[in-house]
Formats: structure tokens, sequence, C-alpha cells
């Protein structure tokens, strides 16, 4: 019986982990201007979320930089468009613009990653989401999706 008891119990605890939120996604970035991600899911179960944008470039970044900026979909291009007129040293990015909800540094080669962490209560589930590059340019290829569940 107390086999028995065990065995449900280690079951229990190893379903809760099966079904535990991944609350972390990790997204690379290349020469060829692309992700290799085209969307990912952030659960709302998870208080704080972190994405890590990797270089497997060798390109630097004042060439093939690389960034990754979370808004509404609807925010994406004023957003890359704005932040053409503030530069590499400001990750191509206005500081104080409240529709982006996160954003990495800019990397590039020999920069291999960065990360951000930000809180899920800015996101609605079923919201309409996206994630880009604010390198100039590189929005029409570089963007994905994010599914908020």
């Amino acid at each position: 019986m107390f086999a028995k008891a065990v065995a449900v119990s280690l079951l229990t605890l190893a379903s809760a982990s099966v079904f535990a939120a991944e609350c972390s996604v990790t997204v690379d970035s290349t020469d060829q201007m692309s992700y290799t991600s085209k969307e990912f899911t952030v659960d709302k179960s998870c208080k704080e979320f972190t994405v890590k944008l990797t270089h497997s470039g060798n390109l630097p970044k004042n060439v093939m930089g690389h960034n990754l900026v979370i808004s509404k979909t609807a925010d994406m291009q004023a957003i890359a468009t704005e932040g053409m007129s503030q530069g590499l040293d400001k990750d191509y990015l206005k500081a104080d613009n409240a529709a982006i909800i996160a954003h990495t540094k800019m990397i590039g080669a020999p920069e291999k990653e960065t990360e951000v962490k930000f809180d899920t209560s800015k996101l609605e589930a079923g919201g309409d989401y996206s994630f880009f590059c604010t390198f100039p340019g590189h929005i029409s290829m570089m963007k994905g999706k994010v599914v908020v569940k």
C-alpha cells in the first residue's frame, strides 16, 4: 500500500512539471536577415517571460545588427520607422515609445546573445502581437507572431 502511495505521489509530481508553463524562448538571428522562429507562445500563467536573442552570424552589428522588439502588430511599422532616426547607438528605438512592450539590445558579431525579461501583464490573451527587428530595412523579413494564451 505504501509503495502505491509513493508511486502515485511521484506520478503526480512528474505530471505537474510536464504541464508547467514554459516562461522563456530562444530566437536565433542570422546574417541572412532572418529569425529562425516565426512564432512563439507566451503563457499568461507566467508572471514574467524571458526572450533570449542569439546571433549565429559573423557580421558586426553596424552591418547586420539584430534586436527583437515586441509590440501590438498594428504598432510595428511606426516603431521601426521612428527608430531609424535614433541610430545604432540607441538600438534604432525611441526610448520613450509606450507602444514597445519589450525589446532586446541590438547585437551582431562578436556578440552572441542578449535577453529581455518582461511582465506578462502587458499582454492580453488573444491579442494581436508581433516581434520584429528595427535595424533599418529588416522588418520586411525579420518578423513573427507572439501568441498569448
